[in-house]
């Protein structure tokens, strides 16, 4: 699942995005400042926001005040979805959002998380490396800049049942969230019955049993207590989270080139160390769920199993039209070290 709240539940040292800037000689006036509106689902006063507001202050020095970020939080604009939608109409500039909200930019982009094809941090990079030219023309093709990648963590398979594969999944509710494809097609990969609900509809789900399977990443669990109701993991993932920070076109073109680039190096700057954050917590999550009495499955002793189901997904994606067959073909080609 790409949920859009994981960013609330990331540990992020602050002190890492302060980045040292020339010292300003001069402060725009009020008038001179060109203010990003930018949304993120996440509440106030949490580390994530903290993390946007400290970006704006480094943006400030280093613009030397003629830009700044104006941060809207706690889901006040709506979900990924209407931030997307909002940004087109005008009414924000920019948003850090999950795979649902870059999916509205550049559908494409969801081979990122095909099932089963990039499981490890290594794998996506040399993938956005090597691909880079072609995401970055999607995205800008839906009038949008990437500002910077942003991940979330590792998705594996939780279940309130005893299960070592897929088969023992077949009709079982799973949960398959709202407008996710990507979700959708791996439930009907693993031959469950994808229950379509959103976040918020999980936990009441398992408590009723009307939910016994959920994929999700180990710190999601842990944050929104999915956990106390799920008894068994996966030990592999089949994808990683995968998100970012985008932009409208429009807004970006009021900076000055200079000014452009501080702010797309600042965003970098931030994003890189939130991901090593992200990694490190999320392991600390799966070892948190280990000590809580989750049992580990170990898929290795039934991967051929495991891997036909997410190629099933794959295929299944493809046909749909959510990308192409030679983009999934090119992106298993950068995949390989």
């Amino acid at each position: 699942m790409q949920h859009p709240k994981y960013a609330i539940v990331l540990a992020l040292a602050l002190a890492a995005l302060f980045v040292p800037g020339r010292a300003a000689v001069s402060r725009a006036s009020a008038s001179e400042t060109t203010t990003i509106r930018i949304a993120s689902l996440a509440p106030p006063g949490s580390s994530f926001v903290k993390v946007l507001k400290a970006w704006s202050r480094t943006l400030q020095k280093e613009t030397e005040g003629r830009v700044e970020l104006r941060v809207f939080s706690g889901g006040s604009e709506g979900s990924d979805r209407d931030l997307v939608k909002r940004i087109k109409a005008g009414k924000l500039d920019a948003a850090g959002v999950a795979t649902t909200g870059l999916s509205m930019v550049a559908p494409e982009l969801q081979v990122l998380t095909a099932p089963g094809l990039l499981t490890d941090d290594d794998q996506l990079d040399r993938v956005r490396e090597k691909l880079d030219a072609r995401f970055q023309k999607a995205i800008e093709d839906g009038g949008f800049k990437l500002l910077a990648w942003g991940d979330g963590g590792k998705n594996r398979v939780f279940s309130s049942t005893a299960f070592a594969t897929p088969a023992d999944l077949a009709g079982k509710p799973a949960w398959a969230g709202k407008n996710n494809a990507v979700s959708l097609a791996y439930a009907n990969g693993l031959g469950a019955n994808p229950v379509k609900v959103g976040s918020s509809g999980v936990l009441p789900g398992l408590k009723s049993g009307k939910l016994e399977v959920v994929p999700a990443s180990a710190m999601a669990a842990v944050a929104f207590q999915w956990y106390t109701k799920l008894k068994y993991m996966t030990s592999s993932n089949f994808n990683i989270i995968v998100g970012g920070s985008i932009i409208s076109k429009k807004k970006l073109d009021e900076l000055s080139e200079a000014d452009r680039k501080v702010l797309l190096d600042t965003a970098k700057r931030a994003a890189a160390k939130l991901d090593q954050i992200v990694g490190r917590d999320d392991d600390r999550a799966y070892q948190t769920l280990l000590t809580r009495g989750i049992t580990e499955v170990d898929t290795r002793a039934n991967e051929a199993a495991w891997n036909a189901a997410a190629k099933k997904a794959r295929d299944q994606l493809a046909q749909r039209g959510v990308y192409s067959k030679s983009l999934l073909k090119a992106v298993e080609a950068a995949a390989a070290p």
